[in-house]
């Protein structure tokens, strides 16, 4: 295993094809695979309305793109919006199914995540090591619960996005639990992301839901709860979408 690891640490899991990728360049090549298959990108279009299209069934989009704004009908809806994803469902199906919300180093190192003690329960995937392609050393993620105060929006989360040092000190203990030399001067706040919860402090483990309602606009496929690995597992979700809620046949384009 990894020197300098804790001496309580008595076994681990060798997972040899574990690695990282730049997600940037990873869009990148999605973006390509999309437009180069004739498909449309609209970027920094916010979506404010969706309605069902009976006649033709189907949907109409309507989105707003700086100062201007347009419509999109589309046959299929996927509904892939990260924090907003269940506000958008919600939406478009009848109160009695709508969804209930709640507010040196050589290896990637992922410490189990720990019940006992802990008010998180397996809401958080635990402290774990990683490394960017430039060689530098992450550690996290740590957890902090938000919830909109009354009257915020469905944004309220966009005023949370400057890391601070206010749970350095704990996230050093947990980091220390595994590699004890690591000291609290050497750590520095890096960024901040948001997950998508569909379950709230005490609510036990909750898995990605790929939910499908075939309305009569046409079917509705939402996507909840993709926090991590979402990433990882984005063309797995695609894949499965396609093959299973859409029951399409992709043995023609792997």
């Amino acid at each position: 295993m990894e020197p300098n690891l804790s001496d309580s640490i008595s076994g681990a899991l060798w997972s040899p094809e574990t690695g990282i990728i730049d997600s940037h360049a990873f869009m990148g090549s999605l973006e390509k695979d999309i437009t180069e298959s004739g498909g449309d990108l609209a970027y920094s279009s916010d979506v404010v309305r969706v309605d069902r299209d009976e006649d033709r069934c189907g949907w109409v989009v309507q989105v707003i793109t700086g100062d201007s704004s347009d419509s999109l009908f589309v046959k299929t809806l996927v509904n892939a919006a990260g924090l907003s994803a269940p506000l958008i469902t919600n939406t478009l199906l009848p109160p009695s199914e709508r969804l209930k919300m709640v507010t040196g180093i050589s290896h990637l190192i992922y410490p189990c995540p720990e019940t006992q003690g802990s008010s998180h329960g397996f809401q958080s995937l635990g402290t774990h090591l990683t490394l960017d392609l430039q060689g530098n050393v992450r550690f996290g993620p740590d957890l902090e619960w938000l919830s909109p105060q009354d009257g915020e929006g469905p944004d309220f989360w966009s005023q949370h996005l400057t890391a601070n040092n206010i749970q350095l000190q704990e996230m050093h203990q947990a980091v220390t639990r595994y590699l004890p030399k690591v000291i609290l001067d050497g750590l520095q706040p890096d960024y901040v992301g948001f997950r998508p919860k569909l379950a709230g402090p005490t609510g036990g483990f909750q898995d990605f839901v790929i939910r499908t309602d075939f309305a009569r606009g046409g079917p509705l496929v939402s996507l909840l709860g993709i926090e991590s690995p979402g990433l990882t597992s984005s063309l797995a979700i695609a894949e499965h979408v396609v093959e299973h809620s859409l029951g399409l046949d992709t043995s023609s384009i792997r």
